[in-house]
């Protein structure tokens, strides 16, 4: 009953006529991932500004191209919102060729960048090399300490490596696995001496003594691993950040887009939520639509010729 009553509570204090309006926000990953929480935080928290109900749909497939299509293909009126990491918006459309049927540019309305996320090089903790210059000079001496794992083919810690190997002189072989879990698990059991992570996947390995972190790929070090250097500061001419933003249907109402963009911007900077994403392994930004919309170009135009480079192909 006090369910029941709160739930009615929580529609009456909704402003008039927005009871029957819901802003859908679609994921393209499944539920109980890091994706999947912060669309949920977001959805949660936007929706007293909106004034408006708000849900979450999954709409899993494809590593995530069938929700972002379905963004695409929604009317735009301003009802269906995509919260997307970086992947779908600017590597997939250069690695997966016709399977991709959208354009990042002329088929959705950047919204508001939500937050980056770190991408790091993380070896076996036995491995006698505490830095990045031990392990470089390892490798030249033992090209199969050069062997590197990932979470997946044609994922950005995949594509990582191949900056890494480039910028340091090297020549590493991927060894991809299918998810994080294997991968990790390949490291710990000296499968592979190396692997490209996502920072947050890997931390709680590095905490417990069993990998070690030796560098993140963003312009700044990562709040959660401060004492970590990033490839810059060693260096090394490589910087690769990621990244989750809410994009919309392409002819969506600008005023609609600014309202959604403030909402997320102001949820994104407010004390607790902005403490919840950094405890996800996130750095918290808020954007608007123009950065967003310069940051997305820049990107696409960066990891084109990386991608490129890898000679990933899907199914390969």
């Amino acid at each position: 009953m006090r369910t029941a009553a709160l739930l009615l509570a929580l529609t009456l204090a909704l402003p008039a006529g927005a009871q029957d309006k819901t802003l859908k926000f679609v994921l393209g990953y499944p539920p109980g991932a890091s994706s999947d929480l912060l669309t949920r935080l977001l959805a949660d928290k936007m929706r007293p500004a909106l004034g408006m109900n708000t849900i979450v749909e999954n709409r899993t497939g494809a590593a995530g191209i069938v929700g972002t299509e379905a963004v695409k293909n929604a009317p735009p009126d301003g009802l269906t919102i995509l919260l997307s990491p970086l992947a779908p918006m600017v590597a997939f459309p250069h690695s997966h060729g016709a399977a991709v049927r959208y354009d990042p540019f002329k088929d959705f309305a950047p919204v508001a960048h939500i937050s980056d996320f770190q991408l790091a090089l993380v070896v076996n903790a036995e491995l006698p090399a505490k830095t990045v210059a031990q392990y470089v000079a390892l490798v030249k001496k033992d090209p199969k300490a050069g062997d590197y794992a990932s979470a997946a083919a044609g994922s950005l810690p995949h594509y990582l490596g191949v900056m890494f190997s480039k910028a340091a002189g090297l020549n590493m072989t991927h060894v991809p696995y299918r998810g994080t879990a294997p991968a990790l698990q390949a490291l710990i059991g000296g499968e592979v001496k190396a692997a490209m992570f996502v920072l947050a996947d890997a931390l709680t390995t590095v905490r417990s003594g069993r990998a070690r972190l030796l560098a993140v790929a963003g312009a700044k070090r990562a709040s959660m691993a401060p004492e970590v250097p990033t490839f810059k500061e060693l260096g090394y001419d490589l910087e690769a950040s990621a990244w989750y933003a809410l994009f919309a249907p392409a002819g969506t109402p600008k005023d609609l887009i600014d309202k959604y963009a403030r909402a997320a911007i102001d949820v994104v900077r407010s004390p607790e939520v902005k403490q919840r994403l950094e405890q996800m392994g996130l750095e918290p930004t808020g954007y608007g639509p123009g950065e967003l919309a310069r940051i997305l170009r820049a990107d696409y135009d960066q990891w084109g010729p990386v991608i490129k480079a890898s000679g990933f192909k899907p199914g390969s």
